[in-house]
């Protein structure tokens, strides 16, 4: 252990707890951008010209260039001082954010995107190594357990965020609008305290490079799912690199002096297991979102915004049980709650894929109440594990590791919640669509939009098609929570095996 490398830093009450909002700020700005230029797409590409395959590098560069870059980031804090990386970092984000508002094409778009991913990339893991540092640790339970909220409750925010700017503004506000909010988190920055290992040692360009390549290969494979499937050559050959790339990062980090990343703390059974737990809590996250966003949205008739809205009831119990985390770890231990808090995201699952067109709003708040809950006693434990179990010096490649897991199973979670509600949508609507015209057949089942559209140019026969179709989204999402659910179960039960204390 090399606690003694590392500065400790003495603040108060009052100063600790701005360090805690101004961190909690950043890193909710972080991951409302995963999800905010969802919601401006149609108007983006009406605008812009975008193609298909340009919109969703538009999306998706973000998220690999985060996930990809987070550890080497999280590393260099750790050399250079954190608070200097996030003050970088902010003021990348803003550069990012800000481009797309003079630089219209689509090609400038997911360069800005890329920009923006960078930044994000130094913000994450300095936000939590700085609120980690700032606290004794009988004191950081419930700071972590903030963060963590705020952490899972980002994308839903991007989401409300954007609705709220595109009913007033253009597309363009949803970039402006972080932009301006990055250039006032510059200055809120400054204020925070610094902390980083007093003896740096040399950094680690090889394994950063390797590190990155390797997450970046694994992502990249699945984010390509949704458009090519997972029996594609390129999602399995990137796959398949991302992993060999990864065999090759752990046998150079065993044998360097002075490693990015410490592998052998993997075999710390709480801290593999709380990278185990952030995993799969993202994966069924993100993918559930990813699926609701559809649900509310196209079987329901809600707006973007009033969609997003009707998803914060996953705060009622996220927050509250967020801050009671630590004690209950305390109480009865990492591995209890972690299988519990993991075993409740189960039934979220099974309640939301229990949900059909003629279900209505008090059951979809149950559900995301019910998987709030589990989420909320589950992120800060596995947080608290990947934290506690290094030295003050490391901080800011744990935190990078609890990142980049997080965008792993977030990523994780959208491709195979995509797959596997197209697939079951597709199978389920086929029989409705058989009279079809065959240009109107493919669209339809495409896509429960593209039946919409179709039903919709039907005249009076388009009600039983919008009817058919809304009813086979609803059992493509019912065969994805339980893929979910599924994902979710193998988590509870390597984290028994593993047996953390």
């Amino acid at each position: 252990m090399r606690a003694e490398l590392a500065e400790e830093v003495r603040l108060s009450p009052g100063r600790r707890a701005w360090t805690v909002g101004v961190m909690c700020t950043a890193v909710g700005l972080v991951i409302a951008m995963v999800t905010i230029v969802n919601a401006a797409l149609p108007a983006l590409a009406a605008d812009t010209g975008a193609s298909q395959a340009e919109q969703t590098w538009i999306v998706d560069v973000y998220t690999l260039v985060l996930a990809a870059l987070v550890l080497p980031a999280g590393a260099l804090g750790d050399r250079r001082g954190r608070r200097g990386v996030l003050v970088a970092g902010l003021v990348v984000f803003a550069a990012g954010c800000a481009a797309p508002v003079f630089l219209g094409t689509s090609t400038w778009l997911v360069v800005a995107r890329a920009v923006t991913g960078l930044g994000a990339a130094m913000i994450m893991p300095a936000t939590l190594s700085i609120i980690n540092a700032s606290f004794p640790p009988e004191r950081r339970g419930r700071a972590i357990g903030i963060w963590a909220a705020v952490a899972g409750v980002g994308g839903l925010g991007g989401l409300v965020l954007a609705g709220v700017l595109l009913e007033h503004f253009s597309w363009h506000s949803v970039f402006l609008g972080p932009a301006v909010l990055s250039v006032l988190l510059v200055a809120a920055s400054l204020t925070v305290p610094t902390s980083r290992d007093r003896r740096p040692q040399a950094f680690d360009v090889v394994g950063g490079v390797l590190g990155a390549l390797a997450i970046g290969a694994v992502v990249f494979g699945i984010l390509r799912v949704a458009d090519l499937g997972w029996g594609s050559g390129v999602v399995l050959g990137s796959i398949a690199a991302g992993l060999v790339l990864a065999g090759l990062f752990v046998a150079y980090e065993l044998r360097c002096a002075a490693p990015l990343l410490n592998v052998r703390l993997f075999g710390n059974a709480a801290f593999a297991a709380g990278s185990i737990s952030v995993t799969v809590q993202f994966t069924a996250a993100f993918g559930m979102f990813f699926a609701l966003a559809q649900y509310l949205q196209l079987v329901q008739g809600y707006s973007a915004l009033k969609s997003g809205l009707a998803l914060w009831p996953v705060a009622v119990s996220l927050f509250p049980l967020s801050l009671a985390s630590a004690p209950l770890v305390r109480r009865f231990g990492l591995r209890a709650v972690t299988c519990v808090g993991l075993a409740v995201i189960v039934v979220g699952m099974v309640l939301i894929g229990a949900l059909d067109a003629g279900s209505g709003y008090g059951e979809l708040a149950i559900a995301v109440c019910v998987l709030g809950a589990g989420i909320g006693v589950t992120a800060p434990a596995a947080t608290s594990a990947i934290l506690d179990n290094v030295p003050p010096a490391q901080y800011g490649v744990a935190s990078a590791v609890n990142d980049a897991t997080r965008e792993v199973g977030a990523a994780l979670g959208i491709a195979l919640v995509g797959s596997v509600l197209s697939a079951g949508y597709t199978d389920s609507v086929r029989t409705a669509t058989a009279a079809l015209a065959p240009a109107a057949r493919d669209a339809a089942e495409g896509s429960l939009a593209g039946a919409l559209t179709v039903a919709g140019q039907s005249g009076p026969a388009g009600g039983a098609l919008a009817a058919s179709a809304r009813d086979a989204f609803t059992h493509g999402m019912a065969v994805s929570m339980g893929a979910l659910a599924a994902v979710l179960v193998v988590g509870v039960l390597a984290v028994a095996v593993l047996r953390p204390r």
